[in-house]
């Protein structure tokens, strides 16, 4: 039987593990698409929703209004989304989504939350509520129930998305 000594060792490496999960998916949606998670989940969802405004799409992606701005600013760089005039109130912006945006779209694999909600599905219903317990008790134990918490899965400061520390870090990346 494991000593509580081990126990801890064993819950502070599965964090560890899950922390490391979401940075090699980042990473990778990164090199091989040129993409952030927040990019990745903007772009879908402007897909989705259709011609949009931008104080919706935030909404709809649990982001700030000046972080999809500034997503939308590098995805309209790289001619992904484009801005227009509202049809219906010419005072509006609204975004839609490019050809090419369309393409990334059909190349760029699923966000990490997309399979773990699959996976999450498959659960029984008292299972989902015992991981559930067990997660609050998890952040309650570190400090990080005043910690505001995105829908999208990413690392990086927890003061900033990781759409601002990457606009910080490298003005002049592919991300611009």
């Amino acid at each position: 039987m494991p000593t509580p000594n081990e126990i801890e060792d064993q819950i502070v490496a599965s964090i560890r593990r899950i922390i490391r999960a979401i940075d090699l998916q980042s990473r990778r949606l990164l090199d091989k698409h040129k993409l952030t998670g927040p990019q990745l989940a903007t772009l879908r969802e402007a897909d989705k929703l259709g011609e949009i405004s931008v104080s919706t799409l935030a909404r709809a992606v649990h982001l700030s209004q000046p972080t999809v701005s500034g997503i939308l600013n590098r995805l309209e760089r790289r001619g992904l989304v484009v801005r227009k005039r509202s049809a219906g109130d010419r005072r509006s912006v609204v975004i839609g989504v490019t050809e090419e945006g369309l393409r990334v779209l059909d190349a760029a694999p699923s966000l990490l939350q997309d399979r773990f909600r699959a996976e999450l599905a498959r659960l029984e219903e008292w299972e989902r509520h015992g991981m559930l317990s067990a997660l609050e008790r998890i952040a309650s134990m570190m400090d990080a129930e005043g910690i505001d918490a995105a829908a999208i899965l990413e690392v990086g400061p927890v003061s900033q998305s990781a759409e601002e520390a990457l606009l910080k870090e490298d003005e002049g990346s592919v991300l611009e």
